[in-house]
């Protein structure tokens, strides 16, 4: 008896052994988790939904496993990404829609995109993100879509102004037609300003060289005290105060209507993917310029961020990605049908818009070509000096647009500011 029963505990250890090995050998599902910020619903952002698509097309081609790719849209991702490295961690894939936080560099958190890209000879289908996201010589993030900025005209308001168009090419023929804006005194107003004057002054600064060499490179104390930002920050403020404090936010998003669907604003200062969010029966009045003196702002800006730290296998779907959103078959996507600047610079958009028949593809074409034929093309102001110093230029702006505010007064306190924060 005692060796039936040794015979029997014996069979079991061995089915135990099978089992457990069995077990360890199954192929083990993973997850990787991809935070988007197109969370917005369809009526209220129709490219949201496109680019959704876009990414639960990508999802389908994992949906069996072993590795399964899962979109996640989330107002916070940045917040998120924070929060996440301040544990010492990184989300499997963001599009983190800022620089990579340095934080994350020096803990090795971010995977170098560089090795791959040039395996894979992708360098034209990033663009340029090749060269405006590099950090010695690595490359930690790559945007589907790049932030390319002028001016939208809403053609109506200007005309029934009296303002001539073309002598809006130069500052003082912008300051005058805003001018002649404010005397229609019908509830139209000339830009949105705050977020939007930032854009202003990044112009402005375009049109000097002093300028353009503050934006090569992180803000210092020196730049801060040059003539070239005074200057640019003093015009600005002018225009902002004559503009009126009531047409001022910290995020352009917030009154983007007045301009989209309300069509009481003259001018926008935003991406040339606006195009897409103009209401049907604005279309026609709408025009695409860039900013006076033959400026452009150009930026790659953050996107597509992978963590370092996954398995192998996750990290292969990362890439594969990567690789897919920056397809000109994803490309065309995103200029057809999100309706913004693509970065792969093989997709040709005049060839693409001339296929459609709708009216802001059109523009959004022509807007992209503005934009790359501009005489001055430069990076949004926030990539080389950072969110903090932008926040704080948008705050000192909103404040001197209030009437009778110290303008001069404002930007001394600004330039303390700033000193405190560059360090």
């Amino acid at each position: 008896m005692k060796k039936i029963l040794l015979s029997i505990t014996a069979l079991l250890l061995v089915g135990s052994m099978v089992f457990a090995g069995g077990k360890k050998d199954a192929p083990k599902e993973e997850v990787v988790e991809f935070y988007h910020g197109f969370y917005h619903a369809e009526s209220e952002w129709p490219p949201a939904k496109a680019m959704r698509d876009i990414y639960d097309a990508f999802a389908a081609r994992y949906a069996d496993g072993p590795v399964k790719f899962k979109p996640i849209p989330v107002e916070n991702r940045y917040d998120i990404t924070m929060a996440a490295i301040a544990g010492g961690n990184f989300p499997d894939i963001v599009d983190i829609g800022q620089p990579v936080p340095p934080s994350a560099i020096s803990q090795g958190l971010v995977m170098d995109l560089k090795p791959y890209i040039d395996a894979n000879g992708l360098q034209d289908a990033v663009g340029i993100n090749y060269d405006q996201n590099m950090v010695n010589g690595k490359l930690y993030t790559v945007h589907d879509q790049l932030e390319s900025r002028g001016t939208w005209y809403n053609t109506a308001i200007l005309e029934r102004a009296g303002v001539d168009i073309a002598s809006m090419n130069t500052w003082e023929g912008f300051a005058a037609a805003m001018e002649k804006v404010r005397a229609l005194n019908d509830g139209s107003y000339g830009y949105i300003a705050g977020q939007g004057s930032v854009m202003i002054l990044n112009s402005k600064l375009a049109t000097t060289a002093e300028g353009r060499a503050l934006l090569n490179g992180a803000l210092t104390k020196d730049g801060i005290n040059s003539a070239a930002f005074k200057n640019a920050f003093i015009e600005t403020a002018r225009l902002d105060q004559a503009n009126g404090s009531a047409h001022t936010t910290v995020d352009i998003g917030n009154m983007m209507a007045d301009f989209n669907t309300n069509g009481i604003v003259a001018v926008l200062h935003n991406g040339v993917w606006n195009a897409g969010s103009i209401d049907a029966s604005l279309k026609d009045a709408i025009e695409p310029a860039i900013f006076p003196g033959s400026v452009s702002i150009s930026t790659a800006s953050g996107g597509i961020t992978i963590a370092n730290n996954m398995s192998d296998a996750k990290k292969e779907v990362a890439l594969e990605f990567l690789k897919y959103m920056v397809s000109p078959e994803v490309q065309e996507k995103i200029f057809l049908q999100v309706q913004a600047a693509p970065c792969n610079e093989t997709v040709d958009v005049n060839a693409l818009a001339a296929t459609s028949s709708d009216v802001a593809t059109k523009k959004l074409a022509a807007a992209i070509g503005m934009v790359a034929d501009a005489d001055n093309i430069v990076i949004c102001l926030s990539t080389p000096w950072g969110q903090d110093v932008q926040t704080a230029i948008i705050n000192a702006l909103m404040e001197c647009a209030v009437a009778g505010a110290d303008i001069e007064g404002r930007f001394a306190r600004l330039q303390q500011e700033l000193i405190a924060i560059v360090g």
